[in-house]
């Protein structure tokens, strides 16, 4: 069993209140799941209203399709357009 675990920190530069980031973060981890069939959540920079870190995971039996995965969920957020990646960051466990 192989474990995919992506770390992103995002920015949101159209973010102007904790709301609207939430609305911003929602509709993208919305479609991250439900386009790659994965795990997302926020887990850090929850109080920032620009910021966020989103870890994403997925379980399979390969490494490498562990690792297509993650670079495809990356792809998919930066063609969106809504939010920039700041750092990323992917470990297979």
């Amino acid at each position: 069993m192989v474990v995919g675990v992506l770390t992103m920190e995002l920015f949101m530069a159209e973010a102007s209140s904790l709301k609207s980031k939430r609305r911003i973060l929602k509709s993208l981890l919305d479609k991250m799941k439900s386009r790659f069939n994965v795990a997302v959540a926020e887990v850090g920079d929850q109080d920032r209203w620009q910021h966020s870190t989103v870890g994403v995971t997925c379980v399979t039996n390969d490494a490498a399709h562990a690792h297509r995965m993650m670079s495809m969920v990356v792809k998919f957020v930066e063609n969106m357009g809504t939010v920039e990646i700041l750092r990323v960051q992917t470990e297979l466990l």
